[in-house]
């Protein structure tokens, strides 16, 4: 390392054309600066300036070295703008991950962004199982619910709110339930957990509040697959309001006790480092943010 401070020293010596002029650049005394040049000169065996009062040469020698001392200090100047391009400016590839019902969400948010900067590239990874961010070597990672304890860090991005939903056709045959205790008698759609049966806590208008366990007939590891399931009417579902607001728009579905709150659900953005976050992934950050914000039933 020391040679390496040296040979920049040389550099900054033959750019300036004094000792002087590179110890001000470099916050040295001209005597330290003329003294790591006697070292390089020392340990080389050559000679790599001539100097007099007036002026230095380099020496043939010196020459060739500097061609080397150069291209190394512009190797560093290189670097250090490539890391304060990916501090200042969004470039090279941000690596998502997502689970499957979020990944329609995600060129809505990052759509802007990534219009914005066209060196910046996206790899949108969609799994509903947690992958391991060191492993895939994710930049940022989508999560939902209780995190698990790790090193990771993350960020709070909102919480959507649980909806719950049944389809017209599900409605006509078996009714629509007017109160908590009427959910009962149906049929039910869930997502599959350990402990098999769905615990819904209920909070109602008046502060009443209600705890229901029902078994779902129908469960599954992916949101997306229930609420298509919801959708062909085959049972009631607690849905994500953000996912099924299109649903419900267009006839779909139809929205259940909605005075009723069936609890709610964080969203997060989870990264595998706490600090000196590049550009991509703190303005992939701030868009997720304003964008879910946005959505039907998400609370900042």
């Amino acid at each position: 390392m020391d040679d390496l401070r040296r040979m920049a020293v040389f550099a900054s010596v033959v750019q300036h054309g004094s000792m002087t002029g590179a110890a001000r650049l470099l916050g040295m005394s001209p005597s330290a600066v003329s003294q790591q040049v006697r070292l390089l000169e020392r340990e080389g065996g050559v000679t790599l300036l001539h100097r007099t009062t007036r002026k230095l040469a380099l020496t043939e020698a010196g020459q060739r070295y500097h061609a080397q001392c150069a291209a190394m200090c512009a190797a560093a100047d290189q670097a250090r703008a490539e890391l304060a391009a990916a501090r200042d400016a969004p470039s090279g590839e941000l690596r998502l991950s997502a689970p499957v019902g979020f990944a329609r969400h995600v060129a809505p948010a990052l759509g802007a962004m990534l219009s914005q900067h066209p060196s910046l590239r996206l790899r949108l990874l969609v799994d509903d199982a947690p992958i391991d961010l060191i492993t895939a070597r994710v930049d940022l990672a989508v999560r939902f619910g209780r995190l698990a304890d790790s090193g990771w860090a993350a960020r709070r991005l909102g919480a959507l709110q649980w909806w719950l939903c049944a389809s017209p056709g599900w409605l006509a045959q078996y009714g629509r339930p007017e109160t908590p205790d009427a959910l009962l008698a149906h049929g039910w759609l869930g997502f599959a957990r350990d402990g098999g049966g769905l615990l819904l806590d209920l909070q109602g208008p008046d502060g009443d509040s209600r705890i229901l366990r029902v078994e779902p007939r129908i469960a599954s590891n992916n949101q997306l697959s229930i609420q298509q399931m919801c959708e062909a009417g085959l049972g009631l579902a607690l849905m994500g309001s953000m996912d099924v607001h299109d649903a419900l728009a267009q006839g779909r579905l139809v929205r259940l006790l909605p005075q009723w709150s069936f609890g709610t659900l964080d969203i997060w953005a989870v990264t595998p480092q706490r600090d000196a976050q590049p550009a991509k992934v703190r303005q992939a950050i701030a868009a997720l943010h304003a964008y879910l914000v946005t959505q039907p039933g998400v609370t900042d």
